[in-house]
């Protein structure tokens, strides 16, 4: 979650200093963030998250809820990467995400639909951005540190102010790994297990689903998932990991009978009320590095 503070510095107008050709390269950034969160929504079986096909281990949302929120979205990642190309400073990039949430949450009715893809694809437009301003499509790698030479002391100082969410209180009491030292990492199972899983499943030959699939998979096995905490305690998430990474270990989705696994999982889910929540918006993150970087 955003932390929100009481004083943020002003925007800059960017009408003076973005060039056209910046703001183009901006919607397209910001079409990919919405694309990929669209991706993540249509995935399914998704173990105990909202597709098309079921509300998972939710009753208070459905996929009409995400669209409205993908809706509310659609000209916050623009502006993000347009602040990024000017290398805005993060109270910038971060009242942009405060305001960005306000729409959700008015777009859904008060339900957090995208909080953490809000932070996560916002600071990646963002640092996009700031390599498109120079002309260049980026690597993984570029994109990555860019984020870090940009906004990477600000992210480090953001993970020590202290918050109510939900993630960082479970993240605290049980020494995981929290979203916001991701960020202040540079997102390493982003970039160092979900881009690489991405990858491999492309060159293994899956078709869409089946490398999303594959890629959620393998980060759900890995990530320190504080919304699994919060539904099932630490019990919960342990139980989440083991079951990815069976599924990994059986072959990931490259077998005939991915799907009827992942189904399986997905109903074990739903009965202990698991959502990996922070798993899905690191697949959508995946699937924003996949369609603005230079194939790996």
């Amino acid at each position: 979650m955003l932390n929100r503070q009481p004083r943020l510095s002003p925007l800059v107008p960017l009408s003076a200093q973005v060039t056209p050709a910046s703001g183009l390269y901006a919607q397209r950034l910001g079409r990919a963030a919405i694309a990929a969160l669209y991706d993540e929504l249509a995935l399914e079986p998704k173990p105990g998250l909202v597709s098309f096909a079921d509300t998972g281990s939710h009753s208070d949302m459905d996929a009409h809820t995400f669209m409205r929120s993908l809706f509310s979205l659609r000209h916050y990642f623009p502006q993000i990467a347009r602040h990024g190309s000017v290398r805005a400073p993060f109270e910038q990039l971060e009242a942009l995400g405060i305001a960005a949430e306000s729409r959700m949450l008015k777009a859904t009715g008060g339900i957090n639909t995208h909080r953490g893809a809000v932070f996560t694809l916002g600071l990646l437009c963002a640092a996009a951005g700031a390599l498109g301003s120079k002309g260049e499509r980026p690597s993984a790698a570029q994109l990555q540190r860019m984020l870090m030479l940009t906004w990477g002391d600000a992210l480090q100082l953001r993970c020590h102010r202290s918050t109510a969410s939900n993630g960082h209180r479970a993240a605290q009491a049980h020494r995981l790994r929290s979203a916001g030292e991701e960020a202040a990492l540079g997102f390493p199972t982003l970039f160092e297990c979900a881009v690489p899983a991405l990858t491999q499943a492309r060159c293994l030959g899956l078709d869409d689903g089946h490398s999303r699939l594959h890629t959620f998979f393998h980060i759900m096995a890995r990530l320190d998932d504080t919304n699994l905490v919060h539904r099932g305690g630490l019990p919960g998430l342990r139980f989440a990991q083991q079951q990815a990474r069976a599924f990994v270990q059986a072959g990931g989705a490259a077998r005939p009978d991915a799907r009827v696994h992942a189904l399986a999982i997905h109903r074990a889910f739903v009965a202990r009320r698991l959502s990996p929540g922070g798993a899905a918006d690191v697949l959508a993150a995946a699937g924003l590095v996949e369609r603005v970087c230079l194939p790996a």
